[in-house]
């Protein structure tokens, strides 16, 4: 027969039985020991049957025909019989019950080939296998099944004990027993896998998975450095860029998306991710680079240019946010994300009724019927951000009545409760503290089912008492959300809640033994240890225990890992050395930190204002707080830092600008003490006294904590002498 009449059916299983014979040959050269091989017969036939096998499988995977499947199966379980130590084998099968959900049957044979011989290897894994897959299923959020994945776990333990060496099964155990929450155990699994392999990619991602689900984020982080030091590649930098997210550190996250990122450029999820942790980072200019890059390599795309826009709010920029958010236009009029950002946009320049009409356009060019599903929660989140806008214009009651009618589009608890903390906080921005207090109460008692929103219910209720200086209720509400606190992270915040509400009453002692508590109870947790010392820190500062203060941040800085956590070690030892009049060494700490960080606002703030606030180096004063107000251009902080820089430079006119500036957005004691050292300095007494008395007001409203009696004890005396000499200018009249 000529060669081009030949069936072509034919050639396929030739060309198949050909490659089936190499591969099961090669497999065979790796397997495990075995009881003697078949009889050569035997081997021919379980050779021939597999080849058809996995023609037939690969039929069905091309056609979907359940005849296909069910040749194939028959095929396979037919070269198993004959040759049944040949994992390959057993392997496609197992894979094809899988693809084609039997999996009873898939149970049903390597059960079968354990009882003929237990010490099956290939068949315990295929078990092991079916058994994980029937525990967590194909998605990432499947429901556990419990009883699969202990019968899963116990057949790995078999195999390990039998083949300690077998790196897969370990890691395999590893994941299993994480999924069971079994930590310590998963731990040991893995580390098994690290002996006999000891760069191991699954292992080592798995042990520092472990690391972090036990809030131990320096191993998780010293685990994941280790591996990408070794083997750096786009999945492990992503997985170590992760867990610098999980603790907030976006910088080093951003360092290590970087470095994905130069190994695969063509990759727009890792180049997004950079962007977004630089942006989490502060980084924005770096982060705009990144975005703008990827506009201009998706022209079409609406979403870049929108983030651009909302980038350049933040730096206040407001003329490139303006371009980018008409180009968003452009490419997108109706796209409802785009025009709520020209509403943020209108709200920073400070045009809050434009803002509020373009919100209030938005709502009504919507779609008028019952909402419901996603409409409703778009709908809702229009109307939370219209409220938002309403409470930053000081419009209290408008703002009220949204936040009302976000509760009755919010289609879940979350969204109900975060309506009610909303309120709340509203009502306290309006100093109604009765209200904020009923509102809270009420809240309490419809949520009281809800561990979560009761938890968070009772920390708004400490606000509101703490606005109020009711410490003995700020501390109760505090224990209420202790008790309700689920996480080792909410037992640490209300355990540093109660000790800022000491401070702010001014029982240090109590500050002090309520911070020495919760450093023994958090000893095994480093992130959280080193929190705590800086915590004591502010305690000792506030009791003008300089040497205490100074062991607790060379404490805190031993247990820092990240230049992160280490800049904020160094910004509280500046801020200690400059209370202490250790003016040289104070400037050395806030350099550590600018070294670190240029980019570091507040340390340049706190460097440029000590300089000022002593009369000396002036211009570079200037230079420093400068740079802070380009970074953060309503801070009224650095605004009132830079007024201070102008006054003692003499320009006059420049100061009151800024510190009028400040003052409308914030009622802050120093900086009315600031402005009225101006005003009597341009002959404006009566000015002057105002302020002070402002001053001496807002000292009066704060914390005993925030008052510092020297800063008090000026104000009174600059004070008294303007009224003495008021008072004799207007005798002399």
């Amino acid at each position: 027969m000529p060669e081009s009449s030949k069936d072509p059916m034919i050639r396929s299983v030739n060309v198949l039985f050909l490659a089936g014979l190499l591969a099961c040959s090669s497999f065979a050269g790796s397997a495990p020991a075995a009881p003697p091989a078949p009889a050569s017969d035997d081997r021919a036939g379980a050779y021939y049957n597999f080849a058809m096998g996995r023609l037939y499988a690969e039929l069905a995977a091309a056609e979907g025909s359940q005849e296909y499947i069910r040749k194939a199966i028959h095929f396979y379980q037919e070269a198993i019989k004959l040759d049944p130590k040949q994992g390959l084998i057993l392997g496609e099968l197992t894979e094809l019950y899988i693809k084609t959900n039997r999996l009873a049957d898939a149970v049903e044979q390597a059960q079968g080939l354990l009882k003929l011989d237990p010490a099956n290897l290939d068949a315990r894994r295929t078990l092991a296998q079916i058994y994980t897959h029937l525990a967590v299923g194909e998605t990432q959020n499947a429901k556990i099944d419990d009883d699969y994945l202990h019968k899963a776990i116990e057949q790995y333990d078999k195999i390990t004990e039998q083949d300690p060496k077998d790196v897969e099964s370990w890691s395999y155990l590893g994941k299993l027993y994480r999924a069971s929450s079994n930590s310590a155990a998963a731990e040991k699994a893995f580390h098994s896998a690290l002996q006999a392999e000891p760069d191991n990619e699954e292992a080592l991602t798995g042990l520092a998975a472990v690391y972090s689900d036990m809030g131990d984020s320096t191993k998780a982080l010293d685990t994941l450095k280790t591996l990408t030091d070794k083997s750096p590649n786009e999945h492990t930098l992503g997985i170590l860029a992760q867990q610098y997210e999980s603790v907030n550190d976006f910088r080093s996250a951003a360092d290590a998306l970087a470095r994905a990122a130069a190994l695969d450029p063509d990759d727009e999820r890792l180049r997004l991710r950079l962007a977004q942790d630089l942006a989490e980072a502060g980084q924005l200019d770096e982060s705009l680079k990144v975005y703008q890059q990827l506009a201009a390599g998706n022209p079409r795309e609406a979403d870049y240019p929108l983030v651009i826009a909302s980038l350049n709010r933040f730096k206040r920029d407001f003329p490139a946010a303006e371009k980018a958010l008409a180009a968003a236009l452009l490419l997108d009029a109706d796209n409802v994300k785009v025009r709520d950002e020209r509403v943020s946009l209108l709200d920073a320049e400070g045009k809050t009724d434009e803002a509020i009409a373009a919100m209030k356009s938005i709502l009504d060019s919507l779609p008028r019927h019952s909402y419901a599903g996603r409409d409703a929660k778009i709908r809702a989140e229009l109307v939370l951000h219209l409220a938002l806008v309403y409470r930053d214009a000081k419009q209290y009651p408008a703002a009220i009545d949204a936040l009302r009618q976000y509760a009755t589009l919010a289609t879940d608890d979350d969204a109900q409760v975060k309506a009610a903390a909303q309120i709340v906080e509203t009502y306290g921005a309006a100093n109604d503290l009765p209200a904020a207090e009923r509102e809270a109460q009420a809240a309490l008692k419809k949520f009281a089912d809800n561990r979560a929103a009761s938890r968070m219910l009772n920390l708004e209720l400490a606000q509101v008492y703490g606005q109020a200086k009711h410490w003995s209720d700020v501390l109760k509400a505090l224990d209420r959300a202790g008790q309700l606190a689920s996480t080792d992270g909410e037992k640490m915040e209300t355990a540093m809640q109660i000790v800022e509400t000491y401070r702010a009453a001014g029982d240090l002692a109590a500050a002090e033994r309520e911070a020495q508590t919760a450093l023994k109870k958090f000893a095994d947790n480093r992130a959280e240890s080193r929190a705590i010392q800086l915590e004591l820190a502010q305690v000792y500062e506030q009791a003008k225990r300089w040497d205490d203060m100074a062991k607790a941040l060379d404490r805190a800085e031993q247990l820092a890992t990240t230049d992160k956590e280490r800049e904020a070690v160094y910004f509280a030892r500046g801020a200690c050395l400059e209370r202490e009049k250790k003016y040289d060494q104070s400037e050395a700490a806030f350099r550590k930190v600018l070294e670190m960080d240029p980019k570091n606002a507040g340390a340049l703030n706190y460097l440029g204002y000590t300089l000022a606030d002593r009369n000396v180096r002036l211009e570079e004063a200037y230079d420093l707080i400068k740079r802070a107000v380009d970074l953060d251009p309503e801070n009224a902080a650095y605004l009132d830092s830079l007024g201070w820089v102008y006054f003692r430079q003499g320009k006059l006119d420049d100061a009151r600008g800024l510190l009028e500036r400040a003052l409308d957005r914030v009622q802050d004691a120093t900086v009315h003490d600031h402005l009225g050292d101006v005003y009597l300095k341009l002959g404006k007494t009566k000015e002057a006294i105002a302020q002070w008395q402002d001053s001496l007001r807002e000292f009066k409203k704060g914390t005993q904590q925030e008052a510092d009696p020297d800063e008090v004890s000026s104000v009174n005396r600059k004070l008294d002498e303007a009224q003495a000499k008021l008072a004799a200018e207007t005798h002399d009249k």
